[in-house]
């Protein structure tokens, strides 16, 4: 009798119950008190609603960047193979939502400032620099095919990338430029502090769910990788 050993398949992410919470708080976040019942703000009227979105995507990026950096120093320590993969999930949904901070303040930007973009600008630039450092960091990954090496310069650029996160956070604090302060609970009034709290649940949850979708994929891959490796080193016999 003739039998194919197969590589175990990976389970499937059990990503349900955060999505289910990050639609629920988005839900009232945005849509429920967000949109229908946060008033007007005094200076920038309905606009300012959008930063409902762009906030927590901005808090967001950060966090799932924060995921890389202590998933890149545990696989420097341990070199196990699972916290490189999940890095680099997270630095794909980090890119995400860096992307989607940018682009609705840029957005936001136009009517508020006058203008799309300001170079001259601490936040704006450094949270830019960044975004490019991670999509140089997935690039240097699709690019370099040996499986250890990828994973080491990953976890390099992983934790070397992160010191500019902070430059980020600090830029409004370093330097007055262009950018408002933080938003945070406090630096917010009472009525738009429930939106933004929300949201703020609700865009983590969503990270979870898409970390968790990125990594099973990963998974996937490496399992036929292995695989396909196994099979050109056997000169694809089949056991028997």
């Amino acid at each position: 009798m003739t039998s194919v050993q197969r590589v175990p398949r990976p389970h499937r992410p059990r990503w349900v119950v955060p999505f289910a919470a990050f639609a629920v708080l988005f839900f009232i976040g945005t849509q429920a008190h967000g949109l229908l019942t946060s008033p007007p703000e005094l200076d920038m009227g309905h606009l300012q609603k959008i930063l409902y979105v762009h906030v927590p995507a901005a808090w967001t990026a950060l966090v799932a960047y924060l995921i890389v950096f202590v998933l890149s120093i545990l696989y420097l320590w341990r070199r196990n193979e699972r916290h490189d993969l999940l890095a680099a999930s997270a630095a794909e949904v980090g890119v995400v939502f860096n992307a989607l901070a940018i682009a609705l303040g840029s957005i936001w930007g136009r009517p508020t400032w006058g203008v799309w973009w300001a170079w001259w600008d601490a936040r704006l630039v450094s949270t830019a620099v960044l975004l490019v450092i991670y999509v140089g960091y997935l690039a240097m990954r699709a690019f370099t095919e040996d499986t250890e090496r990828r994973a080491r310069w990953s976890a390099a650029v992983g934790i070397l990338g992160f010191l500019n996160a902070y430059i980020v956070y600090m830029s409004v604090k370093w330097w007055r430029t262009l950018h408002q302060i933080q938003s945070t609970p406090e630096t917010v009034d009472s009525p738009y502090k429930l939106a933004m709290r929300t949201n703020a649940f609700a865009f983590l949850f969503l990270m979870i769910v898409f970390i968790a979708l990125r990594y099973h994929a990963a998974r996937v891959d490496r399992a036929a990788d292995e695989r396909d490796e196994e099979e050109a080193l056997s000169g694809g016999a089949v056991h028997v």
